[in-house]
């Protein structure tokens, strides 16, 4: 690389000044792509980085009970908000009178559970084909790909950012409730065009999952890097997909995730929930949900793991700020 910047300079040294600024501009753009994200953030490439996203704040009034804990007491160093849901007046409150803790949206164009439902916050009559014969976004993310299309998914997208804003959240980052907009190709435009507009950064499958699911490869996450997106270099999600990870034993599976952590940032996404009457009477996953607000929020032995293996904790804020600053 330090050859090739010598090279380019001696290039540019002979075509003049003009030419001269562009190339060294070229020049920075070569390094920032040289550096690992951790060393843009200041810290070694050695270092491993660890964001602890708790999805579905908002949701319930019990999910917005664990986040808050986590985030004040436990290990969660960000959450994300579901727009549509009936508890989110209470947890943006918490946002808008909490500015230092780390919040982003939820994309959410599926309401999946039998009894607790909700509809869009965009316009009815301008996403009709998001929503099922009783009014609600549909059940499943299959639903949405055979009656939906991806510009109702990206005007429903920017309305529940906006919502999110105009409520005082200082928005930090962008993710998709059961991964709607992050694994279908024409949808992951949507997710993409959201987080330009925007200017956030957006949680990033790795490049196996791209390609598992069709909605690109390596050189996509490249070109999106390259075009100044940040992002985490890995992201936890094969691993937690499917029946195994639910009769897993919750503490040793992260506690086997945390010990593998690879040099550079990870996000792991949980489900932290207080149990109780209301988090069992609208998921069969209460329980899960109830070990993973255990293990990262009261559990000293996830905590010291963490001490022990060096991880770095980190929230989306600083990937915004740098995201911004490659943006402007």
């Amino acid at each position: 690389m330090y050859i090739c910047t010598l090279l380019l300079k001696k290039f540019c040294m002979k075509k003049g000044i003009i030419t001269l600024t562009f190339c060294l501009l070229l020049m920075n753009s070569f390094l920032i792509m040289a550096q690992t994200t951790a060393e843009q953030l200041g810290y070694k490439s050695t270092d491993r980085l660890l964001v602890i996203n708790n999805d579905d704040a908002g949701m319930c009034h019990s999910a917005n009970l664990a986040t808050i804990e986590g985030l004040e007491k436990g290990l969660i160093t960000t959450s994300t908000i579901m727009a549509p849901c009936p508890w989110m007046s209470e947890i943006a409150e918490y946002a808008k009178t909490h500015p230092d803790k780390d919040f982003g949206v939820h994309l959410t164009h599926t309401a999946e559970w039998k009894y607790y439902r909700w509809g869009p916050v965009a316009s009815k009559d301008k996403v009709k084909e998001l929503m099922d014969e009783s009014g609600y976004l549909h059940r499943s993310v299959e639903a949405v790909y055979a009656n939906a299309n991806p510009e109702q998914a990206l005007i429903e997208g920017r309305a529940q950012i906006q919502k999110l804003i105009d409520a005082g959240v200082p928005v930090t980052h962008i993710d998709s409730h059961m991964g709607t907009v992050q694994v279908h190709p024409e949808y992951f435009k949507v997710y993409v065009q959201l987080a330009a507009e925007f200017n956030l950064p957006m949680r990033m499958a790795s490049y196996e999952t791209m390609e598992r699911f069709g909605a690109g490869n390596g050189k996509m996450r490249d070109d999106l890097k390259a075009a100044g997106f940040v992002f985490t270099d890995y992201f936890i999600h094969d691993e937690v997909s499917g029946n195994a990870y639910g009769k897993a034993n919750t503490k040793e599976f992260w506690t086997n995730i945390i010990k593998n952590l690879k040099p550079g940032i990870t996000e792991l996404f949980i489900h932290a929930t207080v149990l109780t009457d209301e988090s069992r009477s609208i998921t069969g996953s209460a329980q899960k949900r109830a070990e993973e607000y255990h293990c990262f929020v009261h559990d000293p032995d996830i905590r010291q793991l963490l001490k022990d293996e060096g991880i770095i904790l980190i929230g989306y804020r600083p990937l915004m700020e740098l995201q911004r600053k490659n943006r402007k």
